[in-house]
């Protein structure tokens, strides 16, 4: 059994060594920064069919309930401060 299990863990560090070892970094811009583009792909990427064209109101989604959130946190706030007591509720906030 142990003969086995010493066996599969060398395997696996043999496996994990090589494919480290595998990826030589030579077209690296800096390092840590490999990426490289597929031939084809476009220096610019708007108006190319790899543009995502983004609905504006779909990225703004985020910004909108961040806003939303902030307002109401900013009720509780104010209600903690008047009554001493939390309440996560905000429609129960008089």
């Amino acid at each position: 059994m142990k003969k086995i299990v010493f066996l599969s863990a060398s395997l696996i560090l043999a496996a994990i060594s090589l494919s480290v070892s595998a990826y030589d970094g030579q077209n690296c811009s800096e390092p840590g920064v490999c990426w490289e583009p597929k031939p084809g792909y476009p220096d610019k990427v708007a108006g190319s069919k790899y543009d995502p064209k983004h609905d504006p109101n779909e990225l703004n989604k985020q910004s909108q309930s961040i806003k939303e959130m902030e307002a109401r946190n900013q009720k509780r706030w104010e209600n903690l401060s008047r009554t001493g007591k939390f309440v996560y509720d905000v429609e129960d906030i008089h």
